[in-house]
């Protein structure tokens, strides 16, 4: 099984571009020993899938991090993934859901709290730039895909669409964006290509090959109208790589009198990595040893 793919493609004579990501073992990875209830887990997935999508229309490499914050049940979801220059590489994904020991099923918004001050959060982390771009907006829209959709639409100042849906195995987005040329090359492609894609089913965005959506969708466009162009499939992985040196330097800036104290009274150190879901364990002899190796002088 694959860990995901996204698949661009364009509507050449009607001036609309789409995409569609799929996440298999990329997103069965991510939310491993979690246990997060199944309302969790579908938003989760449905954002992991619209994260990977962001992220590979970028034009240079970047980290996109996307956080859906509010105060419902789900009090946050936060996911990353980092693009390369060179689109052939994986797109690498990660991320996490903060969330109360029992959610039930409801309506998205009452989920995310978005009517007690839900926000969007979206940072950008360029390696050519001093400092993350950033932007927030607040959580409006029904679904996943429809927040979203006004974020891209006010962000990128061009009308879009999305279609999301997540199981325990899969999750799935379609993608479709309104072009400036769009209205002078056909002034109804717009909407007849939103209309059509609005009929995709759940199992649709899970199941099929991406080449066979766009046939079940849009046939009548492909087969009468200026085609469909289909680009080659970029890859996306869960990317959680073990960080000790990151650890071992958290742990060293306690200082020995503190890492000794909690010693003292837990019996270890343990460092929790919430992304990634992975603990740090440090024994009595191991913080002995590392400060052995980093004495004070060695640190700077």
């Amino acid at each position: 099984m694959s860990g995901g793919t996204l698949t661009r493609f364009l509507f050449d004579s009607l001036d609309i571009r789409g995409a569609f990501v799929r996440l298999d073992a990329a997103w069965e990875t991510l939310q491993a020993n979690r246990n997060y209830p199944p309302a969790v887990s579908d938003l989760l997935g449905q954002t992991a899938a619209v994260t990977a999508l962001i992220a590979g229309q970028l034009k240079q490499a970047g980290r996109l991090t996307l956080q859906l914050r509010g105060d419902g049940p789900i009090s946050m979801l936060v996911l990353d993934c980092q693009s390369d220059e060179d689109s052939t590489q994986p797109l690498r994904l990660r991320g996490m859901a903060r969330n109360q020991p029992v959610v039930l099923p409801a309506a998205t918004p009452e989920l995310l709290g978005a009517h007690l001050g839900g926000r969007l959060l979206m940072s950008l982390d360029l390696p050519t730039a001093r400092e993350p771009y950033q932007s927030f907006v607040p959580l409006e829209g029904a679904t996943i895909g429809e927040i979203f959709e006004h974020y891209l639409t006010q962000s990128e100042q061009q009308p879009s669409r999305l279609f999301c849906a997540a199981d325990a195995h899969r999750s799935g987005c379609l993608f479709l964006q309104k072009m400036p040329d769009a209205d002078t090359r056909d002034p109804d492609g717009w909407a007849r290509i939103s209309q059509l894609a609005a009929t995709v089913k759940t199992e649709e965005l899970l199941t099929l090959p991406v080449e066979t959506l766009l046939q079940r969708l849009f046939h009548e466009e492909i087969e009468h109208g200026g085609g469909v162009r289909v680009y080659p499939a970029r890859p996306i992985e869960h990317h959680c790589p073990e960080k000790w040196e990151q650890i071992r330097a958290m742990v060293l800036s306690l200082g020995r009198s503190e890492a000794e104290a909690i010693l003292a009274e837990q019996g270890e150190i343990l460092i929790h990595d919430d992304i990634c879901n992975r603990d740090y364990r440090f024994s009595a002899e191991e913080v002995d040893a590392l400060f052995a190796t980093y004495p004070p002088e060695a640190r700077h």
